[in-house]
């Protein structure tokens, strides 16, 4: 990631965030709004009045001029005059058709277009008036007038207007409300949406003969109610969107020939009253038009994007599910077919890297003493901790320990230095926070028996998983990591080794010059060198340690901000295994692959993914919604207690899984965008160290109380008073071959044969 410098972390993104996902959001409600439009063929809605309208009206024409109370004027088609009208379009199918019939009949008609689909199709709207019809408005949405508020009203005619304007440049003049029929239907309901449509200056028109085309009664049946009586003139109703228009297209072939052989002349509703030609629009009307088309169709090409990337996420969810379980699956047959007794491998040298650990380290110390693998020392490097945390070690007196005392470096420097001073060949490192099982050690070195493996993974647990925040983590733990590692550990690219336990052959530690302190994760950072330097990684889940996890949401950002940032930074520095072979290989083209896409590029994307669900929540079929948030819960709940299962652990969490997905899911993506940020700005992170609460040496006291192993007992030759634990200068004398005072006993026994 080239040269890093410390700056401070960076704020405007999370506004810049904010605004955008305000932004996705007020873009995915309205294309939810134009979209989500009517059609005749779910037929008129009920009329909240139905009281009829003023005689005037229900008695009139069906061309109506609505003023103040009562005054209502009307007027119809002269004799031997056909004014068609087409409702709902552009349609790019239908519209065109109907157009051609037209044109080859030499007939003019009337559009009422959707104000949406003027937006979606403005080169029809452009057509429609080259080749001499005119364009009036049905609605935006094509909402139903009477049941409106008058502010949606108001704006329904004002954006059908603008994008008109914006298609056509020309402002129509004539409305036909949705749903509406002959004048004898209109309800006072109606009504009193059609005097706000008139007090806006626009002429309602109804019709004479509702074809009833949208029910596809057959083209002979629409022919026959657009024929008028006699030679009566009539303005008639059909469609051109809205579903399938076949017959109607087939119809006008049959009408038109027809009443022309009788005299009829086919006129736009405008030319059939005398009346100008719809007047030019204003510049302003044809801006707000063209911004508003913007912005529509914006939202639904965004609307799109994210169904496809929500179909993609579900798929990449589904096949890593998949993986996982069947990497599972085979894990645990391996370990079956290739397990036998346990078996002394050489003697270990545990080291524990300790910063203010005082809460913690004793129970961590004696649960490493505490252990029955035979030959072991526990070597705790003291890294300038300020809460006594060496001298508490000291005062224990515990045989086979050794104290460390450094100016603080960081872990990485700790664990070096405990390394240099280790006296084996096998080498576990712990954090100071952890509490091993008594059998942990022993199970965790047995794949060492295997020369091509340097390194093993121990099963990290959460003690502190009381709480809700605790169970999360204490899921995330089974369920992520070590569901992960199964499959990485199949897949031979095991990229993490936890600091909390793992073991270490001392040939691959040298073969990779140590720990590095090139970045925040150092125990990713040192796996992965371990890889590619060629050395197989390894996970044995029997081997338990349990560790205090954060119980804030501010200590659990902080962890996890670090752990992301690290291990961006581990994966920026190991990119060339993406080009080299063997287990360098695959640890790029697998292990670097899954991490790119599963921890970052996904998680990247989830704050658009939870956008897309709030909308889905008001614009979509409610239980469409809630079926796939179940059906998503339900296979979350099984992998979790499969998950579980494998893991020896009960099965009591599981209620508080579909919580997880309101703020533990939302903190984790976030991580990764700050984390994402931090290193596309170069920047180096302080090391956030965690409060510690003494969690781990409760359940580990907890355990005892309910008799389980004695991990904090000292006794037997693990605990000698007149033994004290041995500080740096016998441990340098030790390591100049003048004498081993202070270490255990170092020999096999009957527990535990050599192989």
């Amino acid at each position: 990631m080239g040269r890093r410098v410390m700056r401070r972390e960076p704020r405007v993104h999370w506004l810049l965030l904010t605004l955008a996902m305000g932004v996705l959001l007020a873009e995915l409600c309205l294309n939810g709004f134009v979209t989500h439009v009517g059609g005749e063929g779910s037929g008129p809605a009920p009329s909240p009045d139905p009281r009829p309208a003023p005689t005037a009206v229900v008695a009139g024409a069906a061309v109506q001029r609505l003023g103040p109370g009562v005054a209502v004027s009307s007027r119809g088609m002269p004799a031997k005059t056909i004014a068609l009208t087409f409702d709902d379009g552009p349609d790019p199918r239908w519209t065109p058709r109907i157009l051609d019939v037209l044109a080859r009949h030499r007939a003019h008609a009337t559009f009422f277009q959707v104000g949406s689909h003027v937006n979606e199709h403005p080169g029809l709207a452009r057509r429609v008036l080259a080749e001499g019809h005119e364009i009036g408005s049905h609605t935006f949405t094509h909402v139903n007038v009477a049941t409106a508020p008058s502010r949606r009203l108001d704006a329904e005619l004002t954006l059908t207007g603008n994008a008109i304007a914006a298609a056509t440049g020309r402002r129509p003049v004539l409305v036909r409300p949705p749903y509406s029929s002959e004048p004898e239907a209109v309800t006072a309901a109606d009504h009193r949406a059609h005097l706000r449509i008139a007090a806006a200056g626009y002429l309602i028109v109804l019709t004479d003969l509702d074809t009833g085309d949208w029910r596809r009664p057959g083209a002979e049946a629409i022919a026959a109610a657009a024929r008028p009586e006699g030679t009566a003139g009539a303005v008639v109703m059909m469609h051109d969107s809205g579903g399938d228009r076949a017959q109607t297209v087939a119809a006008l072939d049959l009408l038109i020939p027809a009443l022309k052989a009788r005299g009829y002349r086919f006129v736009t509703v405008s030319e059939g009253l005398g009346m100008p030609a719809m007047p030019v629009a204003g510049a302003t009307e044809r801006w707000r038009g063209q911004a508003f088309r913007v912005a529509q169709l914006a939202g639904g090409w965004l609307a799109g994007a994210l169904t496809v990337l929500l179909l993609v996420a579900v798929v990449l969810a589904g096949l890593r599910l998949a993986a996982q379980l069947v990497t599972a699956r085979v894990h645990l047959r391996r370990l079956r077919r290739e397990s036998r007794p346990l078996e002394y491998v050489g003697p270990v040298s545990v080291i524990v890297p300790a910063y203010n650990e005082a809460a913690n380290i004793a129970a961590t110390v004696r649960s490493l003493v505490g252990s029955d693998y035979p030959a072991l020392e526990v070597i705790v490097v003291d890294d300038g901790s300020t809460d006594g945390t060496a001298d508490l070690v000291e005062r224990l007196g515990l045989l086979g320990v050794y104290v460390l005392r450094q100016a603080n470096a960081g872990k990485p420097a700790a664990l070096n230095h405990g390394i240099a001073y280790a006296q084996h060949d096998i080498l576990v490192l712990v954090d100071g926070d952890t509490v091993f099982e008594p059998d942990a050690v022993g199970r965790l070195v047995q794949p060492l028996r295997d020369p091509l493996v340097g390194a093993v993974s121990g099963n990290t647990k959460v003690a502190n998983r009381g709480g809700l925040l605790g169970r999360w983590q204490h899921l995330e733990y089974v369920i992520g990591f070590n569901l992960d590692r199964r499959m990485f550990d199949v897949a031979e690219c095991m990229p993490t080794v936890p600091g909390a336990i793992g073991a270490f052959r001392r040939a691959a530690v040298e073969d990779v010059g140590g720990v590095s302190a090139d970045t925040l994760a150092e125990d990713t950072d040192f796996t992965m060198a371990v890889l590619r330097d060629g050395w197989r990684v390894v996970y044995e889940p029997g081997a338990v340690a349990w560790a205090e996890a954060p119980s804030t949401l501010r200590q659990l950002w902080r962890q996890r901000y670090r752990w992301c940032y690290g291990t961006m930074q581990a994966m920026w520095k190991h990119r060339r295994a993406l080009r080299e072979r063997g287990r360098a290989g695959r640890l790029g083209r697998r292990g670097l692959a899954y991490l790119l896409l599963f921890q970052v590029l996904l998680p990247l994307t989830a704050p658009m993914v939870d956008v897309y669900a709030l909308y889905g929540l008001f614009f979509l079929d409610p239980l469409t919604v809630a079926a796939t948030w179940l059906g998503f819960t339900a296979v979350q709940v099984a992998t979790a207690a499969y998950a579980l299962h494998l893991d020896g652990e009960r099965w009591t969490p599981l209620w508080s899984l579909p919580l997880q997905q309101i703020v533990y899911r939302q903190l984790m993506y976030l991580v990764v965008v700050q984390s994402t940020v931090m290193a596309l700005l170069g920047g180096r992170l302080r090391w956030h160290r965690m409060a510690r609460t003494g969690a781990a040496t409760a359940h580990a006291a907890g355990d005892r109380d309910r008799n389980d192993p004695p991990w904090l007992q000292p006794q037997g030759r693990r605990r000698e008073a007149d033994l004290p634990t041995q500080v740096l200068p016998a441990i340098a004398a030790r390591r100049a071959g003048r004498g081993h005072a202070g270490t255990s006993a170092g020999s096999p026994n009957s527990r535990w044969p050599t192989n």
